[in-house]
């Protein structure tokens, strides 16, 4: 475990917060460290959650397949980032989702009751994890109303403006690497593969954009 402590403390869940004090807190927060192959799923659809999961190292996806193997896209999680936190509440039911790992990954579970439940010493430093926690669930219903956003839209080619003009922002730049691949950015947006390719296609040939796999330049 001690190897992620620094990758702890760069994420929202411990922000502001040393790496001595996580290494303490551990313990009282429930803390264990699961390893996941690629291909593996770390959670599956109709599963119940009592913990708050934190990726350490790796990629993750949030996704969903129908009856027929249709699949979308819910999500995509980085090193770092918070999952599961949506189920944290004790009726909040199981799990309408699956989490699969896009490549060797690992991933802290920590017990939602020892977080939401301050220690009997009511140290500053879980005060702060309980505040950060709040934070992180407010940034991320922040990003479901932004996917929202963009699958909003009636047209391919409106998804896809409305996508990489975010990821665009985001990066503060024209240039920008997206977290998909096009199979994978098709179920993001929900539409179709190939009428996605053809789109974007028809937009670099306009002038509107340039790209690489999964590199885009605005133009």
């Amino acid at each position: 475990m001690k190897e992620f402590i620094l990758v702890l403390q760069r994420t929202k869940l411990f922000a502001g917060i040393g790496d001595d004090e996580i290494s303490a807190m551990l313990s009282c927060l429930g803390a264990r460290l699961h390893r996941f192959k690629k291909g593996e799923y770390v959670l599956r659809q109709g599963e119940r959650l009592n913990d708050i999961l934190v990726l350490v190292e790796g990629t993750l996806h949030i996704q969903r397949d129908d009856y027929w193997g249709n699949r979308s896209i819910l999500g995509h999680i980085g090193v770092g980032e918070i999952f599961g936190e949506a189920y944290a509440a004790p009726e909040s039911g199981t799990l309408m989702n699956d989490v699969v790992a896009l490549e060797d990954s690992a991933v802290f579970l920590f017990d939602v009751k020892r977080i939401i439940t301050t220690c009997s010493s009511a140290c500053r430093f879980h005060t702060m994890v309980v505040q950060n926690l709040f934070f992180a669930i407010s940034e991320k219903n922040r990003s479901l109303v932004q996917k929202l956003g963009f699958i909003s839209k009636r047209t391919t080619r409106d998804k896809l403006i409305s996508y990489l003009s975010e990821e665009s922002k985001k990066a503060n730049s024209s240039y920008f690497t997206i977290p998909f691949n096009r199979q994978q950015l098709a179920d993001y947006l929900s539409v179709d593969r190939s009428a996605m390719s053809n789109e974007l296609c028809k937009m670099r040939d306009e002038g509107l954009l340039e790209f690489e796999k999964n590199r885009f330049k605005l133009l």
